[in-house]
Parts: C-alpha cells; structure tokens; sequence
C-alpha cells in the first residue's frame, strides 16, 4: 500500500491570508490545494440559486448529493467549478460569504462534505494543503503539519476590501469590516465545527508580515516534518 499523502492543514479567519498562502505553497511543493471554505460556498450559492433557506436541513441534504465540485489552477488563481461552472467569482461575494457561514454550521452539511474533502486530499500524488476553519481540529486531525493563521480584524477587512474593490464589487471598508466581525461571530460560536486553533498548531500572525515571509514560515515548518516523516 503507497503511503498517504502528505497532509498540511490551513485554519483561520477570512483575511488572514490562508487563500494567498496556500495557493503559493501548492505551488512551490507541488502539492494539491484543496479550499474547503469554497466548497461551502457552493452549497451556500446552489441553495441561494434555488430557494433553499440555510436551515433548510431536509432540502440541503437532498442537496447535497447534487454537488459537484472541482478545483483547477488557471494563471495564477485556483478556480472553483460547481458542475462544470466557473464560479469563483460569484462565491466570494458578502452575501455568499454570510451564507457560507450559516450552512456550514448545519451538522447535516457539515457530515455531508467530510467525506469528500478528505477524498479531494487523499487522492492527491504527493501532498495536499487543505485550508478552511475546522481543518485541523475536524477534517484532519492527524494532519501532518497544522497551522492557524490570524491577523488584526482591521487587518483583515483591509485586505478583503481591496480584494473586493479589485473584482468590481461596490462596498465600503466598514461594511466589510461589519459583515467580518458577524462572520467572526457566528463561526466561533457554532456548536459544530468551530472556528479555533488546534492544540497543536503552529500559530502564525501576518498582521505585519509579508506574504513571503509567512509562506517561507510554513514552508520550512512542513519541509522540517517531511524529514522528520522520511
């Protein structure tokens, strides 16, 4: 039997940077990259697409074994395909993002999705990095490296805004800031699935740090365990 791949685990709160990160790590190691904080989203965008409130168990699950995702780097982006669609953009938006939040606390979601995010990363060849908010504490808790990621909640929503700003969408800094701080809220305070570090992550704050800098902290972090893992 080969041996499982490598397995990173990438937590955080949105604007920490875990997307700019991961996607640059995935590069440099060639491992899979898996944004599991994406798959939600899908499932937050088809229930919005067809009507389905967020708490709406017994229609989310049915749901659910609609939901056909995959990830595919284009230029420099990981694109998001729902059935074949190219919605990246359209799942990054503040109302998608609120959504997300809500049916991801759903446990009928949330034990829907497992499996297949820990099939995206397994059927990886060398190593796959997963980035989300329960990575490390739920999809793999025997993850090969675990890190939590944070930064300043103004930090943060600064870093969202010109995110947005750069896609074209209409917003203000406050009222990202103001939809961050309820998303902060609301997946802390989940009873499933919460949004926290995992015991035994390595913590890293990119308030002031450079994205390089953070992607050389991680990077020699899990090229130290790969040794270590021979």
């Amino acid at each position: 039997m080969s041996p499982r791949p490598f397995i990173v685990a990438i937590d955080g709160p949105a604007g920490a940077g875990k997307s700019s990160v991961s996607k640059l790590l995935a590069r440099r190691l060639g491992f899979a990259l898996v944004d599991t904080g994406a798959i939600y989203r899908c499932v937050a965008l088809m229930a919005t697409r067809e009507g389905i409130a967020f708490d709406d168990d017994a229609k989310l699950g049915e749901l659910l074994g609609r939901v056909r995702i995959h990830f595919q780097v284009v230029g420099e982006e990981n694109h998001v395909f729902l059935s074949g669609e190219d919605v990246s953009g359209e799942i990054r938006t503040p109302a998608i993002s609120m959504g997300a939040s809500q049916v991801s606390g759903r446990p009928v979601v949330r034990a829907g999705l497992l499996a297949l995010q820990r099939r995206l990363a397994l059927e990886a060849q060398a190593g796959a990095i997963l980035e989300g908010r329960d990575i490390g504490t739920v999809v793999f808790p025997d993850a090969d490296a675990k890190f939590f990621l944070a930064a300043d909640p103004e930090v943060r929503a600064r870093r969202r805004f010109e995110e947005l700003f750069q896609k074209g969408v209409d917003s203000s800094l406050e009222a990202v800031l103001t939809d961050q701080t309820q998303r902060d809220t609301a997946d802390s305070a989940r009873t499933v699935a919460p949004l926290k570090a995992a015991d035994d992550a390595m913590h890293v704050d990119s308030s002031s740090m450079p994205l390089s800098d953070v992607v050389r902290t991680l990077e020699q972090e899990i090229e130290r365990r790969r040794g270590q893992r021979g």
